[in-house]
């Protein structure tokens, strides 16, 4: 049996580690929400997306671009900003096709309702 580590960057198995959240379980902070979303844009698994993005922002489908592929990701911060916000910044490496790697800086907003945690929207983080 062949283990697959989570995409998110953790040492944990994928259904040990966001597999659960992909699976229905809600995650369980902003921090965690967010890596599930990061592994689920590495599994091109658009159902998650739309289901963790929140009501008022989310778009009617998720494009995934050709040949785009994530290279890891980091976490820079993830205050909670009270019980039902928080924040998480994150870098987000990639490469599309066989050119050089990029990156995605962004700080992200998330709202908790009725118990789960959506993702709100996101822009890249301002001067510190």
């Amino acid at each position: 049996m062949t283990i697959i580590l989570c995409p998110c960057g953790s040492t944990l198995a994928l259904d040990a580690c966001c597999g659960r959240w992909h699976a229905g379980a809600p995650a369980p902070t902003p921090e965690a929400l967010m890596r599930s979303r990061y592994a689920a844009f590495v599994l091109l698994d658009e159902p998650y997306l739309l289901r963790t993005w929140h009501v008022d922002t989310r778009p009617s489908s998720v494009s995934f671009e050709p040949g785009l592929k994530w290279l890891g990701l980091k976490i820079v911060s993830a205050p909670p900003i009270d019980a039902d916000r928080g924040e998480v910044e994150f870098i987000a490496r990639y490469r599309v096709g066989g050119g050089s790697a990029g990156r995605l800086h962004e700080r992200s907003r998330f709202v908790r309702e009725q118990g789960a945690w959506f993702y709100l929207d996101g822009a890249p983080p301002g001067p510190s």
